[in-house]
């Protein structure tokens, strides 16, 4: 009567599903375009639910996740802070030169999106992929 009921251990995932899980994780930055913001969500519930079970997928969505962080939440906070400054300093003809840089700054989050997919259909093969600077740290702090 005393007996505590184990759950079963998890079972570690094939290599098919590792991709497929790698590449939906990457391919979460594709739910910004409908919700603007949520896409972090995605690789964060992957992460959290597949990170005992792959380190692949551990490491793949992870670093889709703090990814994902930088460039479209981050870089749509940078893009709204540059284009308010802009239109303020519009008002004294300065602002127009800031133009330009506004707009390189509202290309981030399209940046993401892009290397999100190119992610995605990567893993997908098969391949290891690691975002450009945001890779080699997250590799790091699972292993550390």
């Amino acid at each position: 009567m005393n007996e505590q009921i184990q759950p079963p251990p998890s079972l570690p995932l094939t290599p098919e599903e590792e991709r497929q899980w790698a590449m939906i994780a990457h391919l979460g930055v594709l739910v910004n375009l409908v919700s603007g913001i949520l896409g972090p969500f995605v690789p964060l519930a992957i992460y959290m639910i597949y990170k005992d079970r792959s380190k692949y997928v551990a490491y793949q969505s992870l670093q889709a996740l703090i990814f994902q962080l930088i460039w479209w939440v981050g870089g749509s906070v940078v893009a709204g802070i540059v284009w308010a400054i802009t239109g303020v300093l519009s008002s004294v003809i300065i602002g127009i030169v800031c133009i330009p840089f506004a707009c390189v700054f509202s290309l981030m989050p399209l940046v993401a999106l892009g290397y999100g997919i190119y992610g995605g259909i990567q893993t997908s093969q098969g391949q290891d992929f690691k975002y450009w600077l945001v890779g080699d740290w997250t590799r790091g702090t699972l292993i550390g």
